[in-house]
């Protein structure tokens, strides 16, 4: 099969697909192909629907591939389908998803440590829109549940994977800035 045929085999798989395709489950299906050829093809589709300057781009997130909106349209998506609504979340489920997001799998107990006030209410709204999940149950008296992040989080905030949330320190910095008024935005932003 010739590169061009298959990175439209690819192209099409991915369309089809309502999760992010792992370069694992493309391998099930392009048998003849290294996974560095793989990688190589995914990366060569990226830039080229890049290129385009269309509204559907391909991203790599939550550990596969996915044909994705541009943000910069949400808006007009929104007021074309009503059923797709913005995604708003309150502080208190920013914090705790931060809590666990960076220190997962960890109880509800040990998130109420760390904010000082009850989160069994936003840890069920975050369970029922499947950004959390239970992983487990910890290994002491009473076996409180654990719980992490999902797929569905790192779709929903465009990540590859775990690795790319901020460090402390790049948190640190944007709360500086932020205190002082001081922050750069790219050209298009700003």
């Amino acid at each position: 099969m010739e590169p061009t045929d298959i990175k439209k085999a690819i192209e099409c798989i991915i369309f089809v697909s309502d999760q992010p395709v792992s370069v694992d489950k493309l391998q099930q299906v392009f048998t003849e192909l290294e996974k560095g050829d793989m990688r190589k093809y995914l990366k060569e589709l990226i830039q080229e629907w890049g290129a385009l300057g269309r509204g559907i781009i391909l991203e790599e997130v939550a550990g596969g591939y996915q044909f994705r909106t541009d943000p910069a349209y949400s808006e007009y998506i929104t007021n074309f389908n009503k059923r797709v609504k913005k995604f708003r979340l309150s502080r208190a489920a920013l914090e705790v998803l931060a809590i666990i997001a960076y220190k997962q799998p960890v109880t509800r107990v040990e998130v109420e440590s760390i904010r000082g006030v009850d989160s069994s209410g936003v840890i069920n709204a975050l369970l029922e829109r499947r950004i959390l999940e239970i992983k487990g149950r910890k290994e002491v008296i009473g076996k409180p549940f654990l719980y992490g992040t999902t797929g569905e989080f790192l779709e929903v905030f465009g990540l590859k994977n775990l690795s790319d949330l901020p460090t402390l320190k790049e948190i640190d910095e944007i709360s500086k800035n932020l205190d002082t008024g001081i922050l750069s935005l790219p050209e298009e932003l700003s």
